[in-house]
């Protein structure tokens, strides 16, 4: 019997919704928020009835039986550290969404809807890898000094996702692979992925690792204290620096990778100079990560939207092919992975998890 979701996804200015027939896509759409329309709202929470009727008003304008689903799913949102899988949306899962334990953040608004609409037509709510999905081995979280724990938030459920999908397309399972994931977006992740979890992985938002086209990543500790304190920012500032107006932002005044690749086409020598050392920085994580798995990498998969530049895949296979064979997933169908995450527990592939 073909289980029927609805999948709600939300952004700081979007809700992204989506019903699947199985794998199958029914209808999706971008339902965008104007500025004025979110700020009159002071807390994250406050804007769920606002998008809660959108969202209906849409299903109702589509002729769309919501009676009619099996299942509601949200992307899951700041929550504690939890590991990866399929989540019940619980009372005790709801009020940290609601708090925001580790941030307000638009993604808490997925599973918060999900309950609600899930409740009102009797249907199980679920959120599948959040972004604070932490797998880490001990030894990972050591960075130096005890104060200073390095933690885990990535591209969770893309990667995992590609990583599954993967391990099926070869007759193998997740669980048996020993992986490195390499998420290129607006931030980057490269995740060591052994037998099902994510041993190690460079913070995608908080300063590790590589730079993006929005992310400064890694940058030298000192001068960065120096900065700090110097008087000419604030900490607000600081952290703009780094997370929104860093990477390419900053050296080339750009995010999109594709204009990055034409100038550098174009003989740009600026952006041909900081396109190749995005390629060596993502290189170099790829290389950290071969040795957390002891050098022995069945496959190393590649996603996000700047895997969709060939170029871009060929410069880290020059650097890194040596390591093991590439698989391109390219782009992030987050709809479809939040639906395949709530039918792997609904087909019994795997056991829902408590939060």
């Amino acid at each position: 019997m073909s289980v029927k979701s609805l999948i709600i996804n939300p952004g700081s200015t979007s809700t992204k919704i989506g019903v699947f027939e199985d794998e199958t896509l029914l209808f999706e759409e971008t339902l965008r928020h104007t500025t004025e329309e979110i700020a009159q709202f002071s807390m994250i929470v406050d804007q769920k009835d606002f998008r809660k009727k959108i969202i209906t008003d849409l299903l109702a304008s589509k002729n769309f039986d919501i009676h009619s689903l099996d299942v509601v799913v949200g992307r899951g949102g700041m929550l504690k550290p939890i590991p990866g899988g399929t989540y019940a949306v619980t009372d005790d899962l709801l009020e940290d969404l609601k708090v925001g334990v580790q941030g307000q953040h638009a993604s808490n608004l997925g599973g918060i809807l999900a309950r609600e609409i899930g409740d009102e037509i009797g249907v199980p709510s679920y959120i599948v890898d959040p972004v604070v999905v932490d797998e880490l081995m001990p030894i990972a979280r050591y960075s130096g000094h005890p104060d200073l724990p390095r933690t885990s938030v990535f591209h969770a459920l893309n990667q995992k996702a590609v990583a599954k999908r993967y391990a099926r397309e070869i007759g193998k399972s997740y669980e048996e692979l020993r992986l490195i994931g390499v998420h290129m977006g607006g931030g980057v992740s490269v995740a060591a992925h052994e037998y099902g979890r994510v041993v190690d992985v460079f913070n995608a938002l908080d300063g590790d690792g590589a730079f993006s086209p929005e992310r400064a990543g890694a940058v030298p500790v000192g001068k960065l204290i120096g900065l700090c304190f110097s008087g000419k920012y604030t900490e607000k500032e600081v952290r703009k620096m780094l997370t929104g107006n860093g990477g390419f932002n900053a050296y080339l005044g750009t995010n999109d990778m594709r204009e990055v690749t034409k100038r550098a086409n174009e003989g740009d020598e600026k952006a041909k100079e900081a396109k190749e050392a995005f390629l060596l920085q993502v290189s170099k994580d790829i290389g950290s990560m071969a040795c957390v798995l002891n050098g022995r990498v069945d496959q190393i998969i590649v996603t996000g939207g700047i895997a969709y530049g060939e170029d871009v895949v060929a410069g880290l296979k020059e650097r890194c092919g040596w390591i093991a064979p590439f698989t391109v997933y390219p782009g992030e169908d987050e709809l479809l992975a939040l639906a395949q995450g709530a039918l792997r527990v609904l087909n019994g592939e795997e056991e829902v998890k408590t939060y």
